[in-house]
C-alpha cells in the first residue's frame, strides 16, 4: 500500500507544481484520487502503470480537482481498454463526462461505472474481499467529500515448513480462516496456533482534500495509517483560510494529532508560495509525523 502524489498545487497554476493528484498503489490494482489538469502527463512521468488503475475518486467539482479526467479517460479507451472502471465522484460528474462524451463524439470501449457520493454523511461506496472506500463530508465552498481507503483483515499465514508433506489441501483454506483442523483419515488435529501466524494489520489511508478546519473529521479519520490533509495557507493567513475555506498547516496537524494518525502528509499549496519550509515546520510544532507532499514521491502506507 503506497501514495505516489502527483499533484501538490492548489487552483492557480504555477510551473512548478501540477494540481491535485495522487495515486494509492495497492499491488496489482491502484486507485487515482483527484485528476488535476494534466494528471495523465504526470502519471506518464512516473511510470505509472495506466493497465492497474482500477477506481478514480474525486472529492469535489472544482476545477483543479477534476478538469484531467476526461482526458485521462480518453487515453485509457485509446489505449484498449475494455475493463469496468469505477468512478466515485460528486453528483453532476457523470452528466458532465457524458457531455464531454457526446459532443466529442468519443466512443467508450469500457464502462464507467459511476458511484455517486453524498456530501452531508458518511458512507460506503465500494467493498470487495481486500479493501473498503467509504466517504466522508468536508466542508467546502461547494459539495466535497473526503475518502477512507481500508484493507480488509487477510487471512492468516500458513507456516508451510511445520506441516507434514501429505497435509491435505482442503483444509489450508480451514488454517487460513483460524481453524483447528482434524484430519479424518489419521485422527490427527493440527491446532492453528502452531501451524499459523498472525497475517500484516490491515492499514487505512484518510485522504481529506479542500475542507475549512474541521474538529469534526477527528472521528472520520481516527487512528489512520497515513492521512494527507490540504494544507492551503500557513497560519498567518488562517482568516484567508477560513474565508476560502482551506486549512493552514498547524490546522491540518491538530487534526492529525487529535485523529491519532501514524503519519501526515501536506499538500494544496497555494501558489503565493514558492518556498514550503514554513509549512513543515509549522506542521511539525503541532504534530511531528508530517511530510510534505512532493510530486513523484511515494510514500509508503506503514503499519502500527
Amino acid at each position: 500500500m503506497k501514495l505516489t502524489i502527483l499533484g501538490t498545487g492548489s487552483a492557480t497554476p504555477i510551473v512548478e507544481r501540477r494540481p491535485s493528484a495522487a495515486l494509492l498503489d495497492l499491488g496489482n490494482e491502484s486507485i487515482l484520487i483527484d485528476c488535476g489538469e494534466g494528471t495523465q502527463f504526470q502519471m506518464l512521468k512516473y511510470k505509472v502503470r495506466f493497465s492497474r488503475l482500477k477506481y478514480v475518486l474525486i472529492t469535489h467539482l472544482h476545477g483543479d480537482h477534476y478538469y484531467g479526467l476526461i482526458a485521462l479517460i480518453n487515453t485509457l479507451n485509446n489505449t484498449g481498454r475494455t475493463e469496468p472502471l469505477i468512478l466515485v465522484g460528486p453528483q453532476g460528474l457523470d452528466e458532465i463526462l457524458g457531455i464531454q462524451l457526446r459532443y466529442s463524439q468519443a466512443f467508450l470501449n469500457y464502462t464507467l461505472d459511476f458511484r455517486c457520493t453524498n456530501p452531508d454523511k458518511p458512507e460506503e461506496v465500494y467493498a470487495n474481499e481486500k479493501i473498503s472506500i467509504r466517504t466522508f463530508p468536508l466542508r467546502h465552498r461547494i459539495p466535497c467529500t473526503g475518502f477512507l481507503v481500508a484493507e480488509k483483515p487477510a487471512p492468516r499465514k500458513i507456516l508451510a515448513e511445520k506441516l507434514p508433506a501429505d497435509f491435505p489441501l482442503p483444509y489450508f483454506k480451514m488454517l487460513k480462516e483460524g481453524l483447528d483442523v482434524t484430519d479424518e483419515l489419521s485422527g490427527k488435529t493440527y491446532l492453528n496456533s502452531h501451524y499459523t501466524a498472525d497475517p500484516e494489520p490491515p492499514r487505512q489511508l484518510a485522504y481529506c482534500s479542500d475542507t475549512i478546519y474541521d474538529p469534526a473529521l477527528v472521528e472520520y479519520v481516527r487512528n489512520s495509517h497515513l492521512m494527507y490533509h490540504e494544507s492551503t495557507f500557513t497560519s498567518e493567513l488562517e482568516g484567508r483560510a477560513q474565508i476560502t475555506f482551506h486549512s493552514t498547516a498547524a490546522q491540518a496537524a491538530d487534526i492529525a494529532r487529535r485523529a491519532g494518525v501514524r503519519q501526515l502528509i501536506i499538500g494544496h499549496f497555494s501558489s503565493r508560495y514558492k518556498v514550503l519550509d514554513n509549512f513543515l515546520a509549522e506542521a511539525r510544532a503541532v504534530f511531528p509525523d508530517t511530510l510534505l507532499a512532493e510530486e513523484g514521491r511515494v510514500y509508503a502506507v506503514p503499519s502500527r
